[in-house]
């Protein structure tokens, strides 16, 4: 009963302040539940772009709430919590990326980033990807200029696999998604032998390997759906597992393990709440800040992401 009432009060506050509430697939069922799109980041960046709402509630990572505001200087962008970081986004400081960039300049590096990253690095880069669309981006890359991808080694090793286009890897890494095992995931494909292994391209070769299909999160509705197993083994943050046993009924959804537990939860996503969610509506706080300059120039990397996706 106190979470029906609290979701009925989110919901009311969203109709005062002309909000509209962003979720991504990671978030918890709750928060899901009220939301106004549910999706992986290039969903939620094109649904970004594409509101008129006057407030945006962002329940997601801190990158997350950057982009919506990135691509909506106008509105107010909230997020339920504010410490929400990312281990990818932290992998790659602006400054570093900075240095390496300046210690590189003879390389004329075209610059991929993985949208796992912060404004700042958004606002030095040439284009931003997803890992829906990270395979389009690499493709449409100049021929005469080699390609960094940062901050995802493990994402960008799939594109290379996927596109033939070679590409420097920064190192940096998900650890939700490094936490699968080879031997986490053969553990448990034993033990359901006639489920479908669906994988994350953050996920490690070894890993990936295993996979009948390695895919964004977005994906892993259709492919769940559409493929006529019945049984599926989900190898990614474990709020995934909602949106698919909402929306692909009547099949088995199972928890990829990792190597220490029997699912794999990031503390950065969970640190939301429905609390949370309601008090940053009622409060219009904490808000999402980027400095003009740093907004204008990652603008340009997301719209260009838009623009070829």
């Amino acid at each position: 009963m106190a979470s029906i009432d609290l979701s009925e009060e989110i919901l009311e506050l969203k109709r005062e302040r002309r909000a509209v509430i962003l979720a991504h697939n990671y978030q918890e069922g709750p928060i899901q539940d009220v939301a106004d799109y549910v999706g992986d980041s290039l969903g939620l960046s094109r649904k970004a772009a594409e509101t008129d709402a006057e407030v945006i509630a962002f329940c997601g990572v801190h990158f997350m709430g950057e982009t919506a505001k990135i691509l909506n200087p106008n509105k107010k962008v909230v997020l339920p919590d504010i410490e929400a970081g990312c281990s990818l986004a932290d992998s790659c400081p602006a400054d570093k990326l900075r240095e390496f960039l300046d210690a590189n300049k003879e390389k004329n590096y075209y610059v991929i980033a993985y949208i796992n990253c912060s404004a700042e690095v958004k606002a030095m880069v040439d284009v931003i990807c997803t890992s829906g669309n990270a395979a389009k981006i690499a493709l449409s890359a100049p021929a005469d200029r080699p390609i960094l991808f940062v901050p995802d080694q493990n994402l960008g090793s799939w594109v290379i696999e996927q596109t033939g286009r070679p590409m420097d890897l920064w190192q940096g890494s998900c650890y939700v998604h490094v936490e699968f095992t080879r031997k986490s995931i053969e553990d448990i494909r034993m033990r359901h032998p006639d489920a479908k292994v669906v994988a994350h391209p953050e996920c490690t070769l070894a890993v990936r390997m295993l996979a009948d299909e390695v895919c964004s999160t977005e994906k892993m509705i259709s492919y769940c759906r559409d493929t006529p197993a019945q049984s599926f083994i989900v190898v990614t943050e474990s709020g995934m597992l909602h949106r698919l046993r909402r929306e692909v009924p009547g099949k088995e959804i199972i928890m990829g393990p990792t190597e220490l537990c029997a699912c794999s939860d990031c503390r950065f996503m969970k640190m939301n709440t429905l609390e949370k969610l309601r008090d940053c509506l009622a409060n219009l706080s904490p808000e999402i800040m980027i400095e003009e300059g740093i907004r204008a120039r990652a603008e340009q990397s997301v719209r260009r992401m838009l623009e070829l996706s």
